[in-house]
């Protein structure tokens, strides 16, 4: 039996007794016939089921009729013609551009047919209700039909689209919502949604449950290392389904279209994701963007035709990721007691890296005591007796460390020694001290380096040379307490005078400690190195300190080596080896570039995560489908404190090359923050420049960032309809879950559910055709049987 049979035989089925005085004399007339109709069958001859047969019909036939005279009638509601609302929610959004196994065209397009008003179901529909028509995208909209339905929307925006439906008619008579889409929206959020406030959704799900024929790029991502040059690394992570043998070939591509390196996995796990890495060192600085995209091997071409293709769709075959190598050039300040080799080397090994800038102080004369004999009428330093007098008179004085400034310094940068106030240091990123006595220091500048780690957020780094630590007198000073290690309780180091450096288990664990790829590799460096004579004896690790290098003596004694911690919003490094030089000097290094990575990784690692005076995050809205996006601005004073009325402004590139200018306003909740929000119309590559001036319009910087407008690729994040989001909404909403192709019989059941505006109708049994049907039907049936086997 049909469904629609079945809805026809419970709605007639009686729930009213109108004549009930007649329950009486009908039972007795029924069982009057059922006593004469066994006692006539009783005297036939004739087979016993042949018999029982023919008395069952008659007997149904007459009791059906007998229990007519009691007047059974149907008593229900029905919904008011025109009275109740009923709003039908197409999505038109691009994710129905599928086509699923087995179908020749898109969902849309088999949407499309159902959404003809002179469907049957519409036509229903509307003779009971009155149905109001929108479809929704990344935003909705009401239509009068849907003659120009067209699947084209940048976003699946179902959840506001039922927000607002809600918001719309609360309060008024509707009856549900016809909710056709495939479910996969892309304005859902983590928080549960209580579908106990909406009217009754009925969603109808579109496509089908099998997977289809499909290679997806699901995520991409890039990073940027403390390496060398700070190459990047492209992730990509892809499934492919229903390719079944086939080798799947992934490109990555620059933002000129040119192919930069194709990998190939071959045979991939059906529906299970792979990864695809790429490292490359980009040759600009700025804003730049890569595109990775994958295809299957044996279907090459496709790009360009897409009749090559056998995929269900193509558009989310490729992702592009945006790579920010703007925030350079990055200053160190290196300041040493004495000429070294540590200082040649390391400044030999940074000048291949462009994005760094090595500015040094090397002291090459002490100050002399006051007490000294000088010459008569001259303060100049000794080590300049024979300037002309001229000459003397823009030379250290007397009581002056002699420095020597190396490095691509700014006219006046660093003349006056060791900066003395934040505006002079606070501009570096990143400081290395190096064989210098605290006391070269005012307690002024010690403190001031105390602050640049802790509030500036910059990197310090002390190395181990002969008036560094303990033997640099930094106990009870500011710079010792920055310092990751204590310089007290110092024990006296036993055994052989030489030894060697090894890895610990965290060491093993931060890539810029280590320089070949294994670990085997890397215990062949560390054996191949020399043997090292030059140690500082500090005391133990402070709280919440790193030993990432260990120090080895032949005897087996072990002392740490390299000592690492976070103090405030920087970072600190104790480098406890004082001879490190010798490793560029012996022959191991000759065949190679160890020591210099070395260097330039240690240096990398010091300037990371240095904040800068504006910085700027973009964060997407995930919740909204526009997915604008909110562009947060920290602007710091040259003391690193949030800087209020500032002006900052944007200008964004679009991909169609317009510029747009906006402003930043200041944000209530946070000092020295600004934001602007704003919604990319068009896909693909943005870049913005924000600069930020003091309230006097003096420019304090411009910083860039970019992003990526892909709506696609969270549209087709999942091709296969989210029957299970459906369901939930389904249930929580007092609705079900509706297949597409039975559209007509669910039309036909809603008069039958509970409606907020309905009307009492009662409908006699006595006067449906069904009922005498069924009593012909049975004595016809009796009748038959026993004229087809001869009995009276």
């Amino acid at each position: 039996m049909n469904d629609w049979v079945q809805d026809q035989w419970l709605l007639e089925w009686p729930n009213v007794w109108a004549a009930q005085e007649w329950i009486v004399p009908a039972g007795v007339i029924g069982t009057v016939l059922f006593t004469l109709i066994l006692w006539a069958y009783q005297s036939i001859q004739a087979p016993l089921i042949v018999k029982l047969a023919c008395a069952a019909a008659k007997t149904l036939a007459v009791l059906l009729l007998a229990t007519l005279l009691v007047e059974p009638m149907r008593s229900e509601t029905k919904p008011v013609p025109g009275a109740n609302l009923f709003v039908v929610l197409a999505d038109h959004s691009q994710s129905l551009q599928v086509v699923d196994p087995g179908q020749s065209e898109t969902r849309a397009d088999l949407l499309k047919q159902q959404l003809d008003r002179a469907a049957p179901w519409q036509v229903r529909l509307g003779q009971e209700f009155d149905v109001r028509r929108y479809q929704f995208a990344d935003q909705l909209s009401p239509v009068s039909d849907y003659e120009e339905y067209l699947a084209d929307g940048r976003a699946t925006g179902m959840i506001s689209a039922l927000d607002s439906i809600a918001d719309r008619f609360e309060g008024r008579p509707i009856a549900g919502v016809l909710l056709l889409t495939d479910g996969n929206a892309t304005d859902i959020t983590e928080l549960a949604i209580d579908w106990s406030k909406y009217p009754p959704i009925f969603p109808v799900q579109i496509g089908a449950d099998e997977p289809a024929a499909d290679v997806q790029v699901r995520r991409v991502s890039a990073s940027q290392t403390n390496f060398e040059a700070s190459p990047v690394t492209v992730t990509a992570d892809i499934a492919a389904t229903g390719m079944v043998g086939e080798s799947i070939a992934i490109e990555l591509l620059d933002e000129q279209g040119e192919v930069l390196e194709t990998q190939t996995v071959s045979q991939p796990a059906e529906g299970q994701s792979f990864t695809a890495r790429f490292q490359i060192k980009p040759g600009e600085r700025g804003v730049l963007f890569y595109q990775v995209r994958a295809y299957a091997q044996s279907q090459a071409g496709l790009f360009e035709d897409a009749s090559k293709s056998n995929e269900a769709t193509l558009l989310n075959n490729s992702r592009t990721v945006m790579v920010n190598r703007g925030h350079g050039p990055y200053k160190v300040l290196y300041v040493s007691g004495r000429p070294n080799w540590e200082f040649k080397f390391l400044n030999r090994s940074l000048a291949e890296d462009d994005e760094v800038e090595l500015h040094g102080l090397i002291r090459i004369a002490k100050k002399e005591p006051r007490f000294q004999f000088r010459e008569k009428d001259s303060n100049a330093n000794r080590i300049f007796t024979n300037t002309d007098d001229e000459g003397k008179e823009q030379v250290e004085q007397y009581d002056e460390p002699v420095l020597l400034r190396v490095g691509k310094l700014e006219p006046g940068e660093l003349s006056g020694g060791f900066p003395k106030s934040a505006d002079e240091l606070f501009p570096y990123h990143a400081i290395i001290l190096d064989d210098l006595e605290a006391d070269f220091f005012t307690q002024q500048q010690k403190s001031l380096i105390q602050e640049f780690v802790s509030l500036r957020g910059g990197g310090l780094l002390m190395l181990g040379g002969g008036e560094s630590f303990v033997q640099g007198q930094y106990l009870r000073s500011p710079v010792g307490e920055v310092l990751p290690v204590y310089l007290n309780s110092v024990s006296p180091r036993t055994g052989a005078s030489e030894f060697s450096l090894a890895l610990t288990r965290e060491g093993m664990l931060e890539p810029w400690v280590r320089v070949r790829t294994t670990q085997e590799q890397e215990q062949q460096r560390l054996a191949a190195m020399p043997g090292l004579r030059v140690l500082n004896e500090v005391g133990a690790l402070k709280p919440g300190a790193s030993e990432l290098l260990s120090v080895v003596s032949a005897t087996g004694e072990t002392r740490p080596g390299l000592v690492t911690q976070r103090f405030g919003k920087g970072r600190t490094a104790a480098f406890l080896v004082g001879d490190l030089w010798r490793w560029k000097l012996h022959p191991s290094s000759h065949d190679n570039d160890d020591f210099e990575r070395t260097w330039r990784q240690t240096v990398r690692w010091l300037i990371a995560d240095v904040p800068q005076r504006v910085r700027v995050e973009a964060i997407a809205k995930k919740d909204d489908p526009n997915h604008p996006l909110h562009l947060s601005v920290q602007v710091n004073d040259e003391s690193y404190q949030p800087l209020d009325n500032a002006d900052v402004a944007i200008e964004i590139s679009t991909p169609a090359e317009d510029v747009l200018k906006l402003k930043a306003e200041p944000q209530d909740a946070v000092s020295g923050q600004y934001g602007s929000s704003y919604v990319s119309r068009t896909d693909g590559m943005y870049r913005a420049t924000i600069i930020a001036n003091n309230p006097d319009g003096s420019e304090i910087d411009r910083v860039e960032t970019g992003w990526v407008a892909d709506p696609a690729a969270e549209e087709f994040a999942n091709l296969a309809p989210n029957v299970e989001l459906m369901r939930q909404i389904a249930e929580g909403s007092g609705g079900e879950v509706v297949r597409l192709n039975r559209l007509d019989s669910f039309v036909s059941t809603l008069s039958d559910r509970e409606i907020p505006i309905s009307q009492p109708m009662v409908r006699s049994v006595w006067h449906t055709w069904g009922v005498f049907l069924l009593a012909i039907g049975l004595l016809s049936i009796e009748w038959g049987v026993r004229r087809w086997k001869g009995l009276a």
